[in-house]
């Protein structure tokens, strides 16, 4: 009788237990549920003009559709919040540095590096200086995404799990919004510049000039078929470090290095190249990926100012009012980082004979001091000092202090008017919008329904009164500075070229008149440049959208294959003999070479690593000492494989490091060091394909934070062809952020895809809805689809 007393309790508290812990599931479950976006019903908004309804496609794609612009910037606001509200605040906060009051201590070192630029008191003063109308469209867009937010159950799931509280919108967000991009687009700046001062101070003139060639031969400048090249005289001898050995963690292989700062191709083909007669834009952003994804797709049908309405399809960027990247039915644009030269370095000095003063150029002066709380999870708030110059905020890194004279630092520079793109009708009218955009400096590429296209820079150019290469590096005296900015009559521009195509790739855009305006603040290599315009050129004169769309999935080995070849020339029969790891590496280098950045291809993967040890052995004791700055050669300049080339070629003996007997034993070290790299794991060399490495691993911010959610917040961990010097840029998480292909006018034929979907939310359809086609690069349509949902606005 006890024993079963025993049991019928031991019974009840394993029943109550399943129902807690059922209940439990469900709250979650239905607290997740609750901050779903809203997809149908009706809603009214105070402030409204008129009725705004906004129509979602089976990929949740919005068509946001009124009689008022503020009314569709007001919808607009909405659906961000609320597909993407957490995304919006880390923009926000990534550019005020205040993400430790969400993630604790270990972001305040991101943000001390950010709000060294007070980037908040900016967007306040920047905003005050705004037009009526644009202040307007902000906070109508600021009211859309209050309410957005306030309309869900619960509050986004993200902030229940680092236990905050969502902040809400103002208008001067947006402007931070923008300020982010200029901190992920030309954030390296710094840095850069410091890499290359520790490479002036420990070489002479003669080696500078051999390490850091100006242009490659793979150049293909906008305004020449192809770069003038004049090479440096080869020194006699190298820099001191040349060769050093250098500490190697066995886990950071060469083989893995990956440029991640080489952002976005774009190019267009004019109309008489077009089969339907009006140009062809084309634009591929390349980004850091996450999701959700940087990019949120979107329609808006909006007053066109003479009774009529436009439509304008392409990507929005959540925390802003307006499309992007897209097009307006008459004129189409894309963008890629410009890397031209937009700030300094300004080394100052201090004296005990000035207390509190110090020195700029020649001159002492007394900083404006500025007290920064940041907002720690869980520990005190932390005070920063900020101190201001003529020249920008000081910093200290390696014993010394420098002011950063940056543009992004004027205020009166940053503004919305990219949304005027909206109204533009020809090819001449979008570049002069272009010209007075408040964004970080880019190539901008357009083209318009009539068969015209443009090129010019986008956004705020510094003023050099002697511009030059001295500019790149920590500033010796004030004339090599900026001071003041041009004015958009100023800027360069090319239009309607005879080739019938113009296309940037973030290498040199210019050799000629015009160059010295941009400077050279980090250009690519030029490999991806050239392959791009050759594949462009190759579609003839009667070219259509799937044709120029094609060139972004371009994923040919060009630049590498003669990195094959090389590896190729010291596996002769002694070197495969005395090895048999190198005897595998020469069959499949002849074998299993397919002539593309292809997933199964260990070839590939083989002469990469190669290049990339040959890197590690040259420049390793530079790049360990640079270390103590946050740089490295690569950083300083990316045309690096071209100068370890042409050494190959010439084999000058003095050049050869001293532990090497000659320069195919140099050649042979850095193969058995990356065929060590590759079968570390005990796996046969022919498992180790560029798919084994180079598989996606993008997810949602919030599993670093809890990394037991990685599962249901990250990608299938799919093997993504292509790579850095080609078309088809493909990292684990950076790459094309997405795909754009359109003629402006014919929209319905446009093609488009991203990486991930509209939502923010893992339980939502629309979560990694198209990430799939953007994996196989599927040609899926830029239009949004029949509708499935209609959520209406009323006043």
């Amino acid at each position: 009788m006890h024993a079963g007393r025993k049991g019928r309790w031991a019974r009840r508290i394993g029943w109550g237990l399943l129902v807690l812990v059922a209940v439990v599931v469900l709250a979650i479950w239905f607290f997740l549920r609750g901050s779903l976006a809203q997809l149908d019903g009706k809603r009214t908004a105070p402030g409204l003009h008129g009725n705004v309804t906004v129509q979602r496609d089976a990929l949740g794609i919005p068509a946001i559709a009124g009689g008022d612009r503020l009314d569709v910037a007001y919808a607009t606001g909405f659906v961000h919040a609320q597909d993407r509200y957490f995304q919006m605040d880390l923009l926000r906060r990534v550019a005020a540095g205040e993400l430790a009051e969400l993630f604790g201590a270990k972001a305040l070192p991101l943000d001390r590096e950010h709000r060294l630029h007070r980037f908040r008191a900016r967007a306040a003063a920047a905003y005050a200086q705004l037009p009526a109308d644009d202040r307007a469209l902000l906070e109508r867009y600021a009211a859309g995404v209050n309410d957005g937010l306030n309309a869900l159950g619960t509050r986004p799931f993200e902030y229940a799990l680092v236990g905050a509280a969502p902040r809400s919108w103002s208008a001067h967000d947006s402007l931070l919004a923008i300020w982010a991009m200029y901190l992920d687009l030309q954030g390296n700046g710094a840095p850069r510049e410091l890499s290359r001062g520790w490479l002036r101070e420990h070489t002479t003139g003669e080696q500078l000039a051999f390490l850091l060639p100006p242009l490659s031969r793979w150049d293909a400048p906008l305004d020449a078929h192809d770069a003038p090249l004049e090479p440096a005289p080869l020194p006699a001898t190298p820099p001191s470090w040349w060769g050093q050995p250098s500490p190697r963690d066995a886990a950071l292989l060469a083989v893995t290095e990956f440029s991640s700062d080489i952002g976005s191709n774009n190019w267009a083909v004019a109309g008489g190249r077009s089969a339907g007669g009006g140009a062809i834009v084309s634009d591929d952003m390349h980004l850091g990926i996450k999701l959700p994804n940087t990019w949120y797709r979107a329609q808006l049908q909006v007053p066109d100012g003479n009774g009529s309405t436009r439509r304008i399809v392409g990507v929005t960027l959540p925390g802003t009012p307006f499309v992007i990247v897209g097009s307006n039915g008459h004129v189409a644009w894309g963008f890629t980082n410009s890397y031209g030269d937009f700030q300094d370095l300004v080394p100052v000095a201090t004296d005990a004979g000035h207390p509190g003063q110090v020195r700029v150029f020649d001159k002492w002066e007394t900083p404006a001091v500025h007290r920064e709380t940041i907002l720690v999870k869980g520990a005190p708030a932390e005070t920063l000092t900020v101190r201001d110059t003529s020249q920008g905020p000081l910093f200290d890194v390696a014993g010394r202090t420098y002011a950063l004279h940056w543009i992004a630092h004027e205020p009166t520079l940053i503004n919305t008017n990219l949304r005027r793109l909206e109204g533009t009708n020809t090819v001449d009218e979008a570049l002069a919008v272009a010209n007075g955009a408040g964004i970080p400096a880019q190539n901008f590429v357009a083209g318009d329904a009539a068969g015209n296209i443009g090129w010019t820079i986008a956004g705020p150019l510094p003023r050099r009164a002697h511009p030059g290469a001295a500019a790149t590096y920590p500033l010796a005296d004030a004339a090599a500075g900026w001071q003041g900015w041009l004015q958009p009559g100023e800027y360069p521009r090319i239009v309607n070229p005879a080739a019938g195509q113009l296309l940037t790739a973030n290498s040199r855009q210019l050799v000629g008149k015009g160059a010295e305006l941009l400077g050279d603040g980090g250009y690519d290599l030029g490999a991806r440049t050239r392959q791009a315009r050759d594949a462009l050129t190759a579609l003839g004169p009667r070219t259509d959208e799937k044709g120029v769309y094609g060139v972004m999935l371009d994923d040919r080995a060009l630049f590498q294959a003669r990195w094959r070849e090389r590896a190729l020339a010291v596996l002769d029969g002694a070197a495969v003999q005395a090895d048999p790891k190198r005897a595998e590496a020469a069959r499949l280098l002849r074998t299993n070479w397919t002539g593309h950045a292809s997933v199964d291809s260990t070839a590939y993967r083989i002469s990469r690593g190669f290049m990339w040890a040959l890197h590690d052995l040259l420049y390793g004791g530079a790049n360990a000492q640079m270390k103590e700055f946050g740089g490295s050669v690569v950083l300083a300049d990316k045309r690096w494989p071209e100068v370890v080339a042409r050494l190959l070629d010439e084999q000058p003996a003095a050049w050869l490091p001293r532990q090497y007997a000659s320069w195919r034993d140099l050649q042979l070290a850095a193969l058995d060091r990356t065929l060590a790299d590759l079968t570390l794991d005990g796996k046969p060399l022919a498992a180790a394909t560029w798919g084994a490495f180079n598989t996606a691993a993008i997810a949602h911010p919030i599993a670093s934070a809890v990394p037991a959610l990685r599962k249901w917040l990250s990608v299938p961990a799919d093997p993504l062809p292509g790579d850095s010097n080609m078309p088809r840029v493909a990292g684990k998480t950076f790459g094309q952020s997405e795909r754009l292909t359109v003629s402006p006018g014919k929209e319905e034929q446009g093609i488009f895809n991203m990486p991930g979907g509209q939502s923010g939310h893992p339980l939502s359809p629309y979560f990694l809805a198209g990430h799939a086609d953007w994996v196989n690069g599927r040609m899926t349509p830029l239009l949004a689809g029949p509708t499935q949902h209609t959520l209406a606005f009323a006043p």
